[in-house]
C-alpha cells in the first residue's frame, strides 16, 4: 500500500515536471509575441533585462543547499569533466556554425555568447525528466554559473572579437552583479531562513519563467525591424547549436566512461544554457540583434529538453 503511494506520488511529480517544462516555453513565446505586435507595451520595461535576471539567479540560489556543493568534494571528476565540456563544447560548436552558416556578424556574436554562457537554470528539471543524476546537475549548473564571470567574458572576447567590439571588463562585472551576487543572496537567505524558503520553493519556477519571458519580450521588441530578415537563420543557428551540445555532451560522457546516469546529464548540462543572461549580456554590450540568440534559445532549449527526455525515458523502456 505504501509502494503504491509513493509510486503515485512520483509519477504526479514527473507529470508536474513535464507540465512545467512544455508551459515554460510557452509563456516565452507569449512574450516574444507580445514584444514584437506590441513594442509600445514593452517600452516602459526595456531597462529592466539586468534585474529580471537578477530575480531569476536569486531563485536559484534559494533552492542550492550546502550539499550541492559537497557533492564536488565526493564526485570531483564527473563535476569537472561536466564544466570542462560545457565551456569547450558549446563555444566552440557556436564558433563553427557561424562559419558553416555565414552569420551575419551580430548575430555570429550573438550566437557565440550563447554557447560562452553557463548552464541553465531549466536544465535540473530536464535532468529528472531524463532519469539523469539530479545532484550532479545541480553542482555542474552552479560551479558553472560562479565560472561565468570569468570564462564568459573572456571565451567571448576570444571567440566572438572579430564580429563585433566586446567589452569583456565591464560583462565581467555585470555577471557578477546580475548572477553571481544574487545566487550568493539566495544561499544566504535559504542558510537564514530555511523553512520561510520550502514555503517558496513551489512557485519559484513560475516567478522565473515570467521574469525570462519578460526578458525576451524586451529583447525581441528591440530586434522587431531586424527580425523578420534574421528570424530563420537565428532559429536554425539556436537547433544546431542546441543539438550537438546534447550529443557532444553524452558522448563525452560515454567517452570518458562515465555511468548511463551521468552522461544524460551532461547532455543536457552541455546542451541547454543559460540564455536569459547571454540575451541581457548581448543587449547591454553587444546589440538588439545579438540578443536574438539568446531569446530564442530561451524558448527552444525547453521543448527540446521535454523531447530529450522523452527519447531517454524510451531507451530504459527498450532495455526492459
Amino acid at each position: 500500500m505504501e509502494s503504491t503511494k509513493i509510486e503515485q506520488n512520483k509519477r504526479n511529480e514527473e507529470r508536474s515536471a513535464f507540465i512545467a517544462t512544455l508551459g515554460f516555453p510557452l509563456l516565452v513565446i507569449a512574450g516574444g509575441v507580445i514584444g514584437f505586435a506590441a513594442p509600445n507595451v514593452v517600452a516602459p520595461i526595456s531597462g529592466w533585462t539586468t534585474w529580471l535576471l537578477g530575480i531569476v539567479m536569486f531563485g536559484m540560489g534559494l533552492t542550492l543547499t550546502g550539499k550541492d556543493f559537497v557533492f564536488v568534494a565526493k564526485k570531483p571528476l564527473p563535476v569537472v569533466i561536466g564544466v570542462v565540456a560545457q565551456f569547450v563544447i558549446m563555444p566552440l560548436a557556436a564558433v563553427v556554425l557561424t562559419w558553416a552558416l555565414r552569420l551575419p556578424p551580430e548575430v555570429a556574436a550573438g550566437v557565440i555568447l550563447v554557447g560562452c554562457a553557463p548552464g541553465g537554470t531549466s536544465s535540473n528539471v530536464v535532468s529528472y525528466l531524463a532519469r539523469g543524476d539530479v545532484a550532479l546537475s545541480v553542482t555542474m549548473t552552479s560551479v558553472s554559473t560562479l565560472l561565468a564571470p570569468l570564462l564568459t567574458p573572456l571565451l567571448t572576447l576570444w571567440l566572438a572579437g572579430e564580429h563585433m567590439d566586446v567589452s569583456a571588463g565591464p560583462m565581467a562585472l555585470s555577471i557578477l552583479k546580475m548572477v553571481v551576487l544574487p545566487v550568493g543572496l539566495g544561499l544566504l537567505v535559504r542558510f537564514l531562513a530555511p523553512k520561510f524558503v520550502e514555503k517558496l520553493l513551489p512557485a519559484l519556477p513560475g516567478v522565473s519563467v515570467t521574469a525570462i519571458a519578460m526578458i525576451v519580450a524586451i529583447v525581441v521588441a528591440g530586434s522587431r525591424d531586424k527580425l523578420a530578415q534574421a528570424g530563420l537563420i537565428v532559429l536554425i543557428a539556436v537547433i544546431l547549436h542546441n543539438t550537438l551540445g546534447y550529443v557532444l555532451g553524452y558522448l563525452t560522457g560515454k567517452i570518458t566512461g562515465q555511468s548511463e546516469a551521468t552522461s544524460r546529464t551532461m547532455a543536457v548540462e552541455v546542451g541547454m544554457q543559460n540564455s536569459g543572461m547571454a540575451a541581457t549580456l548581448a543587449t547591454a554590450y553587444l546589440s538588439p540583434l545579438a540578443a536574438l540568440p539568446g531569446a530564442v534559445f530561451s524558448v527552444w532549449h525547453n521543448l527540446s529538453g521535454a523531447v530529450l527526455a522523452l527519447i531517454f525515458r524510451a531507451k530504459d523502456k527498450k532495455n526492459w
